[in-house]
C-alpha cells in the first residue's frame, strides 16, 4: 500500500529571484520532505539587488485558490507569508476560518530583519486582529514583535513581555527571533514561548553574511512541515532552528548582493535528525 503524502501549503507572495517567500517556503518544504502547495497572494519583480516591483492579487483569485485546494487535497498544516494589505488580510481570515488545513504558522512578514516595513500601514490593527488569533505558531522577528505588540524588544525581558502580550492577542506559541545583523554579536537567540506557559531559549552561532534571503520564511515552512508531520511545537521549531543555522553557515553563490540561503545543507540537516 502506497504510503500517504504528507503535504502542507504556504499562503505567500512570489520573489521572481527565488529566495524568498514563497519560492522559499517550498525549498524549505521540500527539504523537510512534504508536498508543498501555494496560495498566491503577492508578486514581486527582483533580483539580489533589490525589489523592483509588485503587485498584489485580487481578493477574488486568492479566494480561488483555496476554493480549488480545499476540493482535492489533504493539507495538514500550512504558514502565512505576505498579505500586504486589508483585502488580502480579509480574504485569507474568512478562507481559513471554513478550511481544515490543520495548524497555522504566521510569518508576520511586516517589517524586514533590517526593518524596512513591508505591510500598509492602516492594516496592522486589522492583522491583529484577524491572523494573530488563528496563529498556532507566530514567528516575528524583533522589528515585527515591537510593532505588533507596541512593546520596545531590547532586552530579554522585554522579548519575554512581547511572547506574552502576543499570546494574549490570540497566538498559542510564540518564537520571537533574535537579531542577525549586529556586526558585535556572537550568536542568535530567539525565545519560545508555548502554549502551557513552558518557554525557552534556541541559539545558535552568527554567521557574518549577506547570504540571508529566505531565512524567516524557511524557518516558518520547516515549522509548518514539522507541524504537518504531526510533530510537537517543541519539535517543530528545535528543528527549523538547526536547519535554519545549516542553511546560512553553508553559503549559496548566487546573484551578486544579497543571496539565499542554502536549501540543499538545510535538507541534509533534516534528513540526519530523522534518525
Amino acid at each position: 500500500m502506497t504510503k500517504p503524502t504528507i503535504q502542507a501549503l504556504t499562503i505567500a507572495g512570489h520573489d521572481s529571484d527565488g529566495s524568498a517567500g514563497m519560492p522559499a517556503d517550498l525549498h524549505a518544504f521540500f527539504a523537510d520532505g512534504v508536498y508543498g502547495h501555494g496560495i498566491l497572494t503577492a508578486a514581486v519583480s527582483g533580483n539580489s539587488y533589490g525589489i523592483t516591483s509588485s503587485q498584489i492579487m485580487s481578493k477574488e483569485f486568492i479566494a480561488e485558490q483555496f476554493r480549488v485546494l480545499r476540493k482535492d487535497f489533504s493539507i495538514k498544516a500550512a504558514k502565512t507569508g505576505m498579505l500586504a494589505n486589508d483585502d488580502v488580510i480579509n480574504v485569507v481570515a474568512d478562507n481559513y476560518s471554513i478550511t481544515d488545513f490543520g495548524p497555522l504558522v504566521v510569518d508576520p512578514v511586516i517589517i524586514t530583519k533590517h526593518g524596512a516595513m513591508l505591510l500598509e500601514q492602516s492594516a496592522y490593527e486589522l492583522f491583529r486582529e484577524r491572523i494573530i488569533p488563528l496563529a498556532t505558531v507566530i514567528t516575528p522577528n524583533f522589528y515585527e514583535a515591537q510593532k505588533l505588540t507596541g512593546i520596545e524588544v531590547k532586552t530579554n525581558e522585554e522579548r519575554v513581555a512581547a511572547a506574552h502580550s502576543l499570546q494574549q492577542l490570540g497566538a498559542k506559541n510564540v518564537i520571537i527571533k533574535g537579531a542577525h545583523n549586529d556586526k558585535s554579536q556572537t550568536t542568535v537567540d530567539d525565545f519560545v514561548l508555548l502554549e502551557n506557559g513552558d518557554n525557552f531559549w534556541l541559539s545558535k552561532p552568527f554567521v557574518k553574511t549577506t547570504r540571508l534571503n529566505g531565512t524567516g520564511d524557511s524557518f516558518s515552512a520547516i515549522i509548518a512541515a514539522e507541524l504537518a508531520k504531526g510533530n510537537s511545537v517543541k519539535i517543530a521549531v528545535t528543528k527549523a532552528k538547526d536547519a535554519v543555522y545549516t542553511a546560512i553557515a553553508n553559503p549559496l553563490t548566487v546573484g551578486h548582493k544579497f543571496g539565499p540561503i542554502n536549501h540543499w545543507d538545510a535538507q541534509k540537516e533534516l534528513q540526519q535528525e530523522e534518525f
